[in-house]
């Protein structure tokens, strides 16, 4: 067993590597041109005991005619789990040396693996699940903030469950998608055959179902609002649970990517006061309560793997999504959001008993999110898709041979978390043990991990080298930074299609993201990118508040604040109507004629002072003849 306490520059190197060698930043896809184509009310005082879901895998129909096959007859392919937590960070394990904070079933994981030491995603949330889902930078995929219609993945990029889904295997999500929540970018529009999951990038926030605060909430089953009762940790793991065990006859791909520990930090609180005794402050003690119970779930997934007899031949992987929010920076300079280590360097653990890694070992090259769905697909025997070549690499090779040197590369993470990104904004290249940060600072982090001395100046050969590579990596991912990934409306095949402000294109301040923003009637309007697929007569509908809450547009929901709105306005195309509201009506209809393509939908619900804000929720469908 190989433990280690905080980072101190690299972590113990099993391998033995070569020198480094010069070596150039390539993109395969350089060429490649896309097709046309916190709010707390209400939280259980006590954790409900586990409610197992009886969940059913869709049927796996067209696969004959898959172009995507797996070489490997069914019954040898491994199973894949990927395991993702939210906002936890690299220093937010017991495994590596938090003193605070016990996670015993993860560190058990930890010393059954290979364990990826120099391991980098983006320091938000939606970018790394785009990476991860396509192995491609998410920059190039259309997903470079969490909101903003920027965290929606483009249409015409393949996921990791698309390829599952094409080679034979049962494919399910379970916790959070944050790529999109209407068609077609929803998972069941991705490769998912069955969906548990809450809207937008939280719990709570403004796409999900009204209410949910994490115990006993409504949750989406396969597009569905369905009520589960219980803690949402518990709700994700017993469903992906039962998945896996519905089908022994067919490999599986789970996704359980949780929202713990993403704020708001609400949990039971036996699982703060322990913290809390010891002086924790108030947040980090509920972070660390949230984490706590997710290592008690990840224990019982675990035994019952082994006892079921899945554990030999499944692939299991646990990571996080960026750097921590609330807890130990382990430490390194950055948290969740940060162009600096700690804000994109995360633990990430790979288990396959039959595959023979021999766990207990570490890699500590750098390794990246974009490198999990090629390594996945190199193990389970499923061809690439040329036309949409990966930015990442199969770690096979290095994950089965600890005697083999992994390539040096250089890989590029940013922040941009803007409407339209901008070159070197908190941007980190990192290469070996360096780390160019914002194209103009560069760190030594073997020898400086928190990154306290900028040694730029002493290094400019190092600096050019690695500003020449982002300048590749730019151009190859900036091609179509001008544009949108559209809400669609009037596909032949789909009804109403309900958006709400979290897409709105707008500056940040100005976008209710969250349902507490909705309540308190924030200010704020910006613009929806709307593709008509259908040229025809659609029916926009206004809401203040959600369809569930059948609340009135001047009215008060769960004491939210009750505005004094007179007037409804909707401006698409060519068209600028407005229309009176009363202090009964819900909703606001207007009748457009709209043709095939893409236009910007603005709406407003104007006070009786002439101030006004953006319809917070709209729906829209094209009226059948």
């Amino acid at each position: 067993m190989n433990r280690v306490l905080l980072v101190s520059g690299k972590m113990p190197n099993l391998l033995e590597f070569s020198k480094p060698t010069p070596h150039a930043m390539t993109f395969p896809d350089a060429t490649y041109e896309r097709p046309v184509m916190q709010h707390p009310h209400r939280i259980n005082t006590q954790l409900s005991r586990r409610n197992f879901l009886h969940v059913t895998g869709v049927g796996l129909a067209g696969l004959a005619a898959s172009s995507a096959r797996a070489k490997q007859p069914g019954p040898t392919r491994p199973n894949v789990l990927l395991i993702m937590t939210d906002d936890q960070g690299y220093g937010d394990l017991s495994c590596h040396g938090n003193t605070v904070l016990s996670t015993p079933h993860l560190d058990r994981l930890h010393d059954q693996s290979v364990r990826l030491t120099d391991f980098h995603v983006s320091p938000t949330c939606a970018p790394t699940r785009a990476a991860l889902m396509t192995g491609r930078y998410n920059n190039r995929t259309g997903v470079w903030h969490t909101i903003m219609g920027r965290s929606i993945l483009r249409r015409d990029e393949r996921t990791m469950a698309d390829y599952f889904s094409d080679a034979g295997y049962r494919t399910g999500i379970f916790g959070k998608w944050h790529l999109g929540d209407s068609y077609p970018y929803r998972p069941q529009d991705r490769g998912f055959q069955e969906v548990l999951i809450h809207g937008g990038g939280g719990v709570g926030q403004t796409p999900d179902y009204w209410g949910n605060n994490y115990t006993d909430d409504t949750y989406f089953h396969n597009g569905q609002p369905t009520p589960y009762p219980g803690y949402c940790t518990n709700v994700w793991f017993d469903g992906a649970r039962t998945f896996m065990e519905a089908k022994p006859d067919k490999p599986f791909f789970c996704y359980l990517a949780t929202n713990i520990s993403h704020a708001p930090y609400l949990v039971d609180e036996s699982y703060r006061k322990p913290f809390l005794d010891q002086g924790v402050k108030p947040d980090r003690a509920a972070f660390y309560g949230m984490l706590t119970h997710f290592d008690e779930c990840m224990g019982r997934l675990l035994a019952r793997l082994d006892a079921t007899g899945l554990s030999d031949n499944t692939i299991v992987i646990f990571m996080t999504d960026n750097g921590t929010s609330a807890g130990h920076r382990g430490g390194m300079r950055g948290a969740k959001g940060s162009e600096y280590e700690g804000g994109h360097r995360v633990p990430c653990f790979i288990r396959w008993p039959k595959g023979d890694l021999g766990g207990d070992r570490n890699i500590d090259q750098v390794t990246a999110h974009i490198d999990i769905l090629p390594t996945l697909l190199d193990y389970c025997g499923i061809e690439r898709d040329t036309t949409m070549p990966f930015d990442g690499i199969s770690l096979r090779p290095w994950l089965t041979d600890e005697n083999r040197v992994v390539p040096e590369r250089t890989v590029v993470v940013d922040s941009q978390r803007i409407d339209h990104p901008k070159k070197w904004r908190k941007s980190a290249v990192l290469e070996k043990h360096w780390r160019l940060v914002n194209g103009k600072e560069l760190y030594d982090v073997e020898k400086d991990p928190a990154q306290k001395k900028d040694i730029a100046q002493q290094h400019q050969d190092v600096v050019k080298r690695l500003r020449d590579q982002y300048d590749v990596w730019w151009a190859s991912t900036s091609k179509h930074f001008d544009e949108y990934c559209p809400l669609v409306v009037g596909a032949a095949d789909q009804g109403a299609m309900h958006f709400s402000c979290h897409d709105w294109h707008a500056p940040i301040a100005q976008v209710p993201w969250n349902q507490p923003h909705i309540r308190e009637g924030k200010p704020g309007n910006g613009f929806w990118v709307i593709d008509v697929e259908t040229t025809g007569t659609y029916t926009i509908v206004l809401r203040r508040w959600p369809r569930e809450t059948n609340g009135t547009i001047r009215g008060s929901v769960e004491g939210g604040k009750a505005l004094p709105i007179t007037t409804a306005r909707v401006q698409i195309a060519d068209v600028s109507e407005t229309k009176p509201v009363s202090n009964t009506d819900r909703a606001v209809a207007f009748q457009v004629a709209l043709s095939k393509g893409e236009h910007r939908l603005h709406t407003a619900f104007v006070e009786d002072d002439g101030s006004e804000r953006g319809a917070y929720y709209i729906s829209m469908e094209r009226s059948r003849d």
